[in-house]
Order: C-alpha cells, then structure tokens, then sequence
C-alpha cells in the first residue's frame, strides 16, 4: 500500500510540474524559436512520460509482484539542410524509481542512443528513398515487426531500409538487426540476429482498400532462445522465411475489416520449420448522441508444434519482433504463438479530449501439448501430455486517455479469470494491472 501511495504521489507531482510549465508554453516556445530562427531547417521536440504500474500475480504466482514508477524523458533533434537529405537524433533516458537495481533491462536504461539516421529524398512523394542508421519502425498492425512505445525500453533497429514511391504505393526493401539494451553499457545491435526482406504497401491499388505483402527473413546464427529443441540437434542457426499479406477496406452499412495471413518455412537449427498464422477484424462505427461509439471484433490465429517431443519439426510461429500491446489483452501476457484468440472492444469518446475502453479477450492453446507462450516468443507453461485442457483463460480491461494541449493523462485496471490450463500447469494466481500515467508531448 505504501509503495502504490508513493507512486501516485509521484505521479501527480510530476503533473502539477509540468502543467505548470505548459501553463507558460515555454517549452513548446524554445522549440517554435529555433525552429524559426533556422527557417524550419532545425526541429527540437520531446516526450516526457510518467507510469506507476501494479502488476500483481507475475507469472501466475511464479514472480514477484510489481510495484514501480516507470520515468521515461526524450529528446529529438531533426535537421534537414536541404529538400534531399534530413538527419534525425534521439536521446531517451528510461527509469523505474523503486524498483531497485534489479530491474530488468526493459524496465531502466539511463541515458542512451534511440535514433540517429539519416533519410535521403524525404519530401519525395514519388521515386527512391532511403533510410540508414538507428530508427523506430512500425510495419503493417505492429504484430510482426515495429517498435514497442508502451514498453519503457522499447527495442530500436540498426539497419538500412530503400524504397521506391509512386501513386500506387510504396516498394521497400530492408536489413534490420535488434539493438540490445545493455543496462550500464552503451545499447549495441545484435549482427547475429536480423530480419531482411521486402514490404510492400499499396493503399491505392483495390480503389479504397489497402493492399500490403512481405517477405521477411529471420536468421540468427547465436545459440538463444531456440524452441523445439533444436540447440540440442547440434546447430546454433536459424533461418525462417515468413510470406504474408495484408488487406484492409469498407464494407456497406459503415463496415470496416482488416485480415492478415502469413506462411513460414526454414530452419529452426536442425529442426524444419513450418507454420502459419492468421488474422481478421470487423468493425462498425456508430453515433450516440452526438458521440462515436467503435466496436470491434478480432480473431487471431498462430500454430503450435503439434509434437514437442518430435524435435525433427517446429511448428510454432515465429513472432519476430513485434509491437503486441494490446494485440492480446491490454496487460500483454501472451503472443502471436500457438494461439487462438477472440478479441472485442468498445471505445466511446464521452467528448472530444476524454476516450473510454472495454476490452474482452479470451484464449486456447492452438497445439495443446506445446507451450502457452508470452508476447516474446518465449515459453510460459506447457503440458507435454496435452492433458491440461486448451482454454488459457479470458481478460477483461477497462481504460481511458485524456488529453489537455501537450498532456495525455490515462489510467487502466485489467484482470485475467484462469482457464483449465493455466490452473493445471502454473500455480494459478490469476493476474491483474492497475496502472496512472501521463505523456507530455512537444
């Protein structure tokens, strides 16, 4: 109780700190100076973010629970010297005030490189472009390869992306490795760990629908995290090719859907690697009394490995590097691996600066003698006998924003009801999440 007091205290003081500073504007007037005073050459902002989280039942029982004040400050520097080339910085400072120094590396990482490319012809809105150096991503929904912003840490890229524009859309090809945040250590990519490939986005090409491809490879050649037991076979090397496509458009009466397929081949060390995942959304806006009112509804598919023991083929989903909140449930326990999942949400914008959601999800196990696995890839609980029943359990998420000038201030309370198998194979404290926070922008 003590420590959920002085997060909040915390929280608020810092608030009333930097209304106080947005009742004079001055940050936002520095920023309008030198932007003015370069000709719009030279572009400061920032991002201030304050989270008191409370997660209790971590991993089912197995973890401590979590009390912290997440503190997250960046500053962006952008020039662009000329109409052909912009060149962009991002320093980003990440703390969790009372956590104490065992906090995990996605929790704290003082101050550090975020981003610093360069981006050649960037006003072009047909022929080449390219982008070279450190940089946030977001492809498609996030659910494959993007930048994590809910997280405190969220994971950048080192690489190199080269695209070509036209009325149609966008061809693009890229070489992506993960930056690894080393806490106390200067943040370096992972060169053994990369995707490369081509993604393709064409909003135009099916009148209003948006039509979207890719072809992503994933290699690694460390020995880390391998699922199927394929270390064990002898080889430290991987090589997944994942194909898939994204459609998006209208329907009558005020639909609107969204579906997502992708294939996966390759190597999973000595182990062949074969599987599939699938996505479809549907979702309608309606007017109450004057206020949009959204519903949605989603289903998620990914497969499993049908027989862990057999460590000859893989056959749970790759992830890669994905951007998952709120993919999965609004606390993020699970990922896009050996799932079955449903998913609605209502959001009701009460007026216009104030949006209220309820979120519902409920989950099975795809394969049920492989692994409950959490957003990462990474195994949670698993009954090797597939006796533990296939429903994970449902969540239900309640959550709000409200935004004032720079400020967005939220709040949110989940809860997930266990189901058959995380009652049979973990010790079964059901978790929840209660979090405060607020966003200064510039």
């Amino acid at each position: 109780m003590l420590k959920t007091c002085s997060g909040i205290v915390s929280i608020l003081c810092l608030s009333a700190l930097g209304a106080f500073a947005q009742r004079w504007d001055l940050p936002a007037r520095a920023s309008a100076s030198v932007s003015k005073e370069t000709g719009g050459k030279l572009k400061i902002s920032a991002e201030a973010r304050q989270r008191y989280e409370r997660r209790t039942g971590q991993s089912f029982g197995r973890e401590p629970d979590i009390h912290t004040l997440l503190v997250r400050n960046r500053l962006t520097v952008t020039y662009a010297p000329s109409g052909w080339l912009k060149l962009q910085g991002s320093v980003q400072d990440s703390r969790a005030p009372g956590f104490g120094k065992s906090a995990p590396g996605s929790y704290r990482d003082a101050a550090d490189l975020f981003e610093s490319y360069f981006e050649l012809f960037p006003n072009r809105k047909t022929g080449f472009g390219l982008t070279a150096g450190r940089m946030a991503l977001s492809y498609g929904e996030t659910r494959l390869l993007a930048t994590a912003n809910w997280g405190n840490v969220p994971r950048g890229f080192d690489g190199i992306r080269a695209y070509w524009r036209a009325a149609s859309g966008q061809v693009e090809l890229l070489w992506l490795a993960p930056v690894k945040i080393r806490v106390g250590e200067f943040n370096r990519p992972v060169l053994g760990e990369r995707v490369w490939g081509t993604y393709n986005s064409f909003p135009h090409l099916m009148r209003e629908k948006l039509v979207e491809f890719y072809f992503l490879r994933h290699e690694q050649n460390r020995p880390a995290g391998f699922a199927g037991g394929s270390a064990a076979a002898g080889t430290d090397r991987r090589r997944i090719d994942t194909f898939g496509g994204r459609l998006t458009g209208r329907l009558p009466e005020g639909l609107r859907y969204s579906l997502e397929g992708a294939l996966q081949a390759g190597k999973d060390g000595a182990a062949t690697h074969r599987a599939a995942a699938w996505f479809s959304a549907l979702s309608r806006r309606w007017m109450l009394s004057g206020k949009p009112l959204d519903v949605a509804a989603e289903y998620k598919f990914a497969t499993g490995t049908k027989d862990p023991r057999n460590t000859a083929k893989v056959g749970a989903f790759d992830v890669l590097f994905p951007s998952t909140h709120d993919k999965f449930g609004h606390m993020d326990l699970f990922g896009w691996r050996n799932i079955h999942a449903a998913r609605s949400q209502a959001t009701f914008a009460l007026k216009a600066p104030l949006t209220l959601n309820l979120m519902y999800d409920s989950w099975w196990l795809a394969s049920e003698r492989d692994a409950l696995y959490s957003a990462a890839g990474r195994a949670i609980a698993r009954s090797p006998a597939g006796t533990a029943g296939r429903h994970v359990g449902q969540e239900l998420d309640f959550f709000g924003t409200y935004r004032y000038r720079r400020f967005t201030f939220g709040a949110g309370y989940g809860h997930m009801f266990k189901g058959a198998f995380v009652k049979s194979t973990t010790p079964g404290v059901p978790p929840t999440f209660v979090y405060l926070f607020h966003t200064y922008s510039l």
